[in-house]
């Protein structure tokens, strides 16, 4: 007869709050992305027309999403779903959600160059330094968001993302 394998205790269940909120943020991502399309979008449009009424309501929309949205959503990947990732005891995940916490003080640091840019677009300010702009906004990340869709399509939607961190780990250090 086959020794018989013994297989490790399987942590409970999340409890479906959690879910729902885990699906929250995993939705945020997208806007995320949206958003800094729409940033690209803004660069592209103060290079060729300047800053016109069009111009100014994205900068508005954008500035908006990422001061209220963005800041609520990585305030909540604080709360909810660092935590029990830190007290894993997985080495290699803590580092690597030790990383994460890096790149919001990160992003959090380059919204503080950026915003103020986006509000004097928004605001009509008369002088606006388009490279200054440009120069804050691929520090910000908007040419490489990636959106993860890793509670929709499971490992498979988590690649992209992680692919991207590894890149910006490397990019960043």
């Amino acid at each position: 007869m086959a020794a018989r394998r013994v297989r490790p205790v399987r942590p409970p269940l999340m409890p479906l709050s959690t879910m729902q909120e885990f699906e929250a943020l995993d939705e945020t991502h997208a806007e995320v992305l949206q958003h800094l399309r729409q940033l690209e979008a803004l660069m592209q449009r103060l290079d060729t027309i300047g800053a016109d009424d069009s111009a100014r309501d994205t900068a508005r929309v954008v500035r908006d999403f990422f001061d209220r949205t963005a800041r609520h959503h990585h305030a909540e990947e604080e709360r909810v779903v660092f935590p029990p990732l830190l007290t894993s005891g997985n080495a290699e995940l803590v580092q690597h959600v030790q990383r994460l916490q890096q790149d919001h003080g990160w992003l959090e640091e380059d919204w503080h160059e950026l915003q103020p840019q986006l509000e004097a677009i928004a605001d009509g300010m008369g002088f606006i330094d388009p490279d200054l702009i440009r120069e804050a906004a691929l520090k910000f990340g908007a040419m490489d968001a990636v959106v993860s869709t890793h509670w929709a399509d499971g490992g498979a939607g988590a690649k992209k993302l992680a692919e991207a961190v590894v890149k910006a780990s490397k990019a960043k250090s």
